[in-house]
């Protein structure tokens, strides 16, 4: 996966056309990838902005560049979105493709190579410092990891995956320099609203876009009227078991799972 910047972000997504407009065709989709990811959202998603979750995604303000499901012990590893409509508000002008509601990706991975690189500190900061996260917005929903994650996971000097969410954030340890992680955090944010780290696009009926959610961040601009958007998650061992399966023969994947480490 390489990539930088908004230049690589195709290499880091999918966009399927020529899908039929129609949540069926795109939840068959899916299922040929990975199985759908069941949540508190339910499985399959096909929705309209009218506050049916507790959640900003059910509204038509602007979203800034983040990842999903941050309140999970592992977070879903790709997620998609096909905009099956946008019509206009009652009594207003415009047509689709006018009303607002660009998306927004962010390669989150070049973000940390230029934090690492523009400012060490910073870069050690959001990787060594234990962050809660939860997901309480809706009755009979209090979703929290096995314990506080980092903005930044990394395995040795890898980077693994992107937690970053405002929404979803809980407090600053009080333990740790609490102003230094608002400081690194700072630098961040300003790493991730740079003009040449956005990458900016209309979601279109019949397009289906497919990301990696341990490493895209993505967001949108505010809209008017009315969408319907569909979509879901899928776990990342799901997808790369299906992958496997697809272009290795099977005694060659089974071989290769049991010598991992």
């Amino acid at each position: 996966m390489g990539g930088s910047g908004s230049r690589g972000m195709a290499d880091l997504t999918s966009k399927i056309v020529s899908t039929p407009k129609t949540p069926e065709a795109t939840n068959a989709l899916l299922e040929s990838i990975g199985p759908v990811r069941h949540t508190h959202y339910g499985g399959f998603y096909d929705f309209v902005p009218d506050l049916a979750k507790a959640d900003t995604a059910y509204t038509n303000l602007a979203l800034a560049a983040h990842t999903d499901t941050t309140y999970f012990t592992e977070p879903a590893g790709l997620q998609a979105f096909h905009m099956l409509s946008h019509t206009p508000p009652p009594n207003g002008v415009g047509a689709e493709g006018s009303l607002g509601g660009q998306s927004l990706l962010v390669d989150g991975f070049h973000a940390a190579r230029l934090l690492r690189k523009e400012s060490p500190n910073d870069y050690d900061v959001l990787r060594s410092v234990d962050i809660p996260w939860h997901a309480s917005g809706n009755e009979g929903v209090a979703i929290a990891p096995d314990r506080s994650y980092p903005v930044l996971e990394t395995r040795g000097e890898t980077l693994q995956r992107v937690r970053w969410n405002n929404d979803d954030r809980g407090v600053v340890p009080l333990a740790v320099d609490v102003d230094e992680w608002y400081r690194a955090a700072r630098k961040w944010n300003e790493i991730l609203r740079r003009k040449q780290s956005e990458f900016w696009f209309q979601l279109e009926p019949g397009r289906v876009l497919i990301f990696d959610n341990w490493r895209v961040l993505h967001g949108r601009s505010a809209f008017e009227g009315l969408r319907r958007i569909c979509g879901g998650y899928i776990n990342r061992d799901d997808f790369i078991s299906r992958w496997k399966t697809s272009n290795f023969p099977s005694q060659e994947v089974i071989a290769s799972n049991m010598q991992l480490k």
